[in-house]
């Protein structure tokens, strides 16, 4: 199969030949219709992930077909259309047998564990606990986009956010997870307020149901003007980008029993940013981090999305193939573009 690899870290993954994958025998092999490009893949090709073994492929973000099933899987055929949680499950550990796969002590996860969907084909594992069904009016385009960025971001919005509507919601960062969560709180009937740096992705928030939308650049208070149009402060605030003045900005302009959910990666030299912990003290504030979303809790999204009440087909930006993939990963931390790149061509 043709796959995009890299050898060392921060050097330029070459589109080879290499084995095609055989089924583990929990799990399946998927032909990948498609894989988004995300920054996460960009991390872990900077070498800021410990699980990654090198040489590797990446990519997390995946739809397909199962093209074959190991010999313990029974839920699971030959010719189904399927996508997987970033985070996979074991199935044994205490956090699995409680449903929360998504915080899986020996967790699976394609693109950083494992090999990853920049190629044409995927192993995966632990095929029956993990593997999401695909509805049949869903493209594979689209529900790669899932994957990664709008189910983590469906998660820390709706789950732990509990977002309720009427509610004021501010996203800080409107990146896929950013633009994600825009959308997913406007569906669920949240006032949302948007903060990015750039005009073009402000805009699209706009489109996806930003109530206001602030361009951080030139408003030297984002905490206050929160504060301000919210009436006291946000109900809800989402850290979407990763950044220590985000993830601060994101805690002080909650309202008084707010919540803040961490959402974006903080790694490297910010893994540990400031954060005013007098504010949630005195303010009682509750603060969650979001690490995607166990298989099982999919059908809700789904449903929504099913529905009309979701609409990821308008998160998708570039449409590129594989051959493209490498000079893509390596442009993520310059964050070009609004919405998702999607390899779709093979």
């Amino acid at each position: 199969m043709q796959a995009a690899l890299y050898r060392e870290f921060q050097t330029r993954p070459e589109v080879l030949t290499v084995p095609d994958p055989t089924p583990p025998g929990d799990g399946v092999v998927v032909q990948v219709g498609a894989t988004g490009v995300c920054r996460s893949d960009w991390h872990g090709w900077m070498g800021h992930d410990p699980d990654i073994t090198l040489p590797h492929v990446p990519g997390h973000e995946l739809a397909g077909t199962v093209v074959a099933v190991g010999r313990d899987v029974r839920t699971w055929r030959v010719g189904d259309r399927v996508t997987v949680p970033f985070v996979s499950g074991c199935g044994r550990c205490p956090e699995c047998r409680s449903g929360n796969q998504q915080v899986c002590e020996r967790q699976f996860q394609p693109g950083f564990t494992h090999w990853g969907s920049f190629a044409e084909y995927v192993a995966l594992h632990h095929a029956e606990g993990n593997l999401v069904p695909l509805p049949e009016g869903l493209d594979f385009v689209t529900a790669a986009s899932l994957g990664c960025r709008f189910a983590t971001s469906f998660r820390a919005v709706a789950q732990q956010g509990r977002v309720r509507a009427g509610e004021w919601v501010a996203v800080h960062g409107c990146g896929g997870v950013g633009l994600s969560a825009v959308m997913i709180a406007h569906a669920l009937g949240a006032g949302v307020i948007a903060v990015d740096i750039d005009d073009e992705k402000l805009r699209l928030a706009r489109d996806l149901g930003a109530d206001v939308t602030l361009n951080s650049r030139m408003i030297p208070d984002v905490v206050g003007a929160v504060r301000d149009l919210t009436g006291g402060g946000a109900h809800v605030s989402l850290d979407a980008l990763g950044h220590p003045q985000t993830c601060f900005n994101s805690v002080q302009s909650l309202r008084t029993r707010g919540r803040h959910v961490q959402v974006g990666l903080l790694l490297a030299g910010e893994r540990h940013p400031p954060v005013p912990m007098d504010r949630v003290i005195a303010r009682e504030l509750e603060i969650y981090g979001s690490h995607g979303m166990a298989a099982h809790a999919y059908p809700e999204m789904l449903g929504m999305i099913e529905r009309g009440a979701l609409r990821p087909e308008k998160l998708v930006g570039r449409r590129i193939s594989l051959a493209e993939a490498p000079d893509a990963l390596m442009g993520m931390d310059r964050f070009p573009g609004s919405g998702v790149t999607v390899v779709d061509r093979f």
